[in-house]
């Protein structure tokens, strides 16, 4: 029996959790897999943990004390699974709800393609049911870029085959125990946002084929924490993506990263703008400003 370890990492989102849980207990495997559970608690000041523990009493409940974002809280479930043997390890934001055949079809798609590493789900928002969050995406450094395809598009069965990607989201990413050994865990130098494109990118340098599996099906809250564009969001994402981009540059694309990724904020600072949405766009330009005098991300509150 093969083992898939699902690491759901939780903050103060008790509802949110269960809500995921419960979908997880309808999910099917493949003939041949097991499927353990485990919850990270990122710190919670809610009783979530305990309350989780209680009511999920299958589940594996990590507490840790304090909150370690994202990476450092992945990265503990991570090692945990694969200290304990697991075959394969799925990241799955605690904001979602899943459909049955989503670990089957991810698990299937990963034994079928032998260069696969790892692979993510068509994601769609959950409300909206049927607009696309998620079908795949482009993360391509010479440029600055990484965005979603079909994102914001209604699912008219547009995406129907297993196919290549240019990078997975952290939402939902399930990634062998080869591709997680060789390319390593997330990385916790950034703050928040583009761990997955770094990792994905990481992935892909080390001979990882990224599958997009449109039969495999996620409903996302999208920004539930956070706000789909609030002023945090936007100064986080646009810190992280700089660090994203120097990193992985090379040869000629370190002179054409950073032009291109500037006019990429200028004109969403002006589509902001146009918007009403004052503060978000001033979010831009700070950004850039705490970038450049070398402020941590972290002084930023939500």
């Amino acid at each position: 029996m093969k083992t898939l370890a699902v690491v759901v990492l939780n903050w103060n989102g008790l509802e949110d959790t269960r809500a995921l849980l419960s979908s997880l207990e309808r999910c099917r495997a493949p003939q041949g897999w097991g499927v353990r559970v485990m919850v990270v608690d990122n710190g919670s000041t809610d009783g979530s943990a305990e309350t989780l523990s209680r009511e999920f009493p299958a589940i594996e409940l990590v507490a840790l004390r304090e909150n370690r974002r994202f990476a450092g809280g992945n990265n503990e479930g991570l090692r945990r699974a694969l200290v304990a043997g697991a075959d394969a390890v799925m990241l799955l934001n605690n904001d979602t709800e899943a459909d049955p055949a989503l670990l089957e079809r991810l698990l299937l798609a990963l034994e079928e393609d032998p260069a696969a590493g790892a692979a993510a789900p068509l994601i769609l928002y959950q409300d909206p049911l049927d607009v696309i969050w998620y079908a795949g995406g482009r993360c391509v450094p010479w440029l600055g870029l990484a965005a979603h395809r079909g994102l914001r598009r209604y699912d008219r069965g547009q995406y129907r085959r297993v196919e290549a990607t240019g990078y997975l989201t952290g939402c939902c990413l399930v990634a062998t125990r080869a591709a997680w050994e060789k390319v390593g865990l997330l990385d916790e130098g950034y703050f928040i946002y583009a761990e997955d494109a770094d990792w994905s990118l990481r992935a892909r340098a080390a001979g990882f084929r990224l599958l997009f599996v449109p039969t495999a099906r996620l409903w996302h809250k999208v920004s539930a924490s956070s706000g789909a564009q609030s002023p945090w969001k936007i100064y986080q994402r646009l810190r992280a993506n700089l660090r994203l981009f120097a990193r992985h540059a090379r040869g000629p694309a370190r002179l054409t990263w950073l032009p291109a990724f500037l006019a990429q904020q200028v004109a969403l600072a002006v589509w902001l703008l146009a918007r009403g949405r004052a503060a978000a766009a001033a979010a831009v330009p700070l950004s850039l400003v705490d970038a450049l005098l070398g402020r941590s991300p972290a002084e930023v509150k939500p």
